[in-house]
């Protein structure tokens, strides 16, 4: 084999897809709700962001960044004007989107504590590692940055007792993805908001996951109408494009000078291409009204279907990024929906995690229901049958 095996992998090799379906080497067609994890946020292959890359691909595939490059210009002004930022930064991850922050807060601030939360999620390079506060991400690698502190989530007395005039940032996510799928309380993260005002430090938003539409909104934290200092974007910004953003206020810009920061790659005109075309359709109104009336359409079956199963503790998420946490094992449910057409993933150890395209069809949504239920039952029926076996 000649790949490191840093990937326990499905039994499935995709060959194709289109839109909402994924087709593998076998000719088995999926219903997928993976999306790449958040990333083909308009399906696969979405026709304007396929025809935007392919008229970019005659024209120019790469140029440093010491040249000028409209299409980041046009691609920034997407981000700068549904966040209220002012700069963008485009990098090719969302790891490096979080490094880049993780930097511009310290060199800004002049500070270098950076506060995030356990459970968390920021990325795989040392510094997005040592941000996240999950034991198995960090296993093996020895010390961390001594430089981060975890506060437990969602708890506001840890947050209160937060002093220290060498915090320079507060890294959070409005909802933790690879966590759990939890979602913050609107009065913890406007504590979190006003205790970085009152120690003069940026807050950071981490909006690898939750940006670009997911919950129905341009980015999760407009829902309760924080005013973050600096955000993060990445996955599906480019539908399925290697790419990721930093948005950050204007003032920030006076710390981010010629030489201060780089990347060979970030902002290359390929990515702005399929940014431009991706923000293009997502950032719209009448397309993001429609996100939200089918996500609250997909969670209330969800609730009505599933939650009457012994199996099935609690349905949650926000938008189309739903959480289905469960009492039995999630490898094997996510095994058996795949044996019936529906791809899923898990987040942290009990929760079944669904990321369908944004352009998700309310048949489709009705189908993966069906599904669902269906694997759900079979699954209390083998329990039940595995206990009164034991007895």
């Amino acid at each position: 084999m000649s790949l490191f095996p840093t990937y326990k992998r499905f039994p499935l090799t995709i060959e194709s897809a289109k839109g909402t379906t994924v087709v593998d080497d076998q000719g088995n067609e999926y219903l997928d709700f993976v999306s790449g994890i958040a990333v083909c946020n308009l399906g696969h292959r979405p026709p304007a962001v396929q025809q935007a890359v392919e008229e970019q691909l005659d024209k120019l595939w790469h140029v440093s960044n010491l040249y000028q490059i409209p299409l980041q210009q046009e691609a920034a002004e997407f981000l700068t004007n549904v966040t209220n930022l002012d700069c963008v930064f485009f990098c090719n991850s969302g790891a490096e989107a979080n490094e880049a922050a993780i930097k511009l807060a310290r060199k800004h601030t002049g500070r270098e504590k950076i506060i995030t939360f356990t459970n968390s999620f920021h990325g795989r390079t040392f510094a997005t590692m040592s941000a996240t506060g999950q034991e198995k991400v960090q296993e093996g690698y020895g010390t961390m940055l001594p430089t981060f502190e975890y506060l437990p989530y969602n708890e506001m007395e840890a947050l209160k007792d937060l002093q220290g005039e060498d915090i320079a940032a507060i890294m959070i996510e409005v909802i933790q993805g690879e966590g759990g799928l939890v979602e913050g309380k609107a009065s913890f993260l406007e504590a979190v908001q006003e205790k970085c005002r009152k120690l003069g430090a940026l807050l950071i938003i981490d909006e690898v996951q939750t940006g670009i539409g997911r919950t129905g909104a341009p980015f999760a934290f407009q829902h309760a109408e924080l005013d973050p200092d600096i955000v993060t974007a990445a996955k599906g910004l480019g539908s399925g494009f290697p790419v990721g953003a930093m948005i950050g206020k204007a003032p920030l810009a006076e710390s981010f000078t010629p030489g201060s920061h780089g990347t060979t790659f970030g902002g290359n005109p390929l990515a702005m291409a399929a940014v431009k075309a991706t923000l293009e359709t997502i950032f719209n109104y009448h397309f993001l009204q429609e996100v939200k009336e089918k996500a609250a359409y997909f969670q209330e079956e969800l609730q009505t279907r599933l939650l009457p199963l012994s199996t099935v503790r609690e349905v949650r998420g926000q938008g189309l990024m739903i959480g289905i946490e469960v009492k039995g094992s999630v490898p094997t449910i996510i095994g058996e929906l795949r044996g019936q057409g529906l791809l899923a993933v898990p987040a942290g150890t009990h929760v079944l995690r669904l990321l369908p395209p944004l352009n998700v069809s309310y048949e489709e949504l009705q189908t993966a229901v069906q599904q669902l239920e269906s694997v759900l039952k079979q699954t209390k029926a083998a329990d039940e049958e595995e206990l009164s076996s034991n007895r």
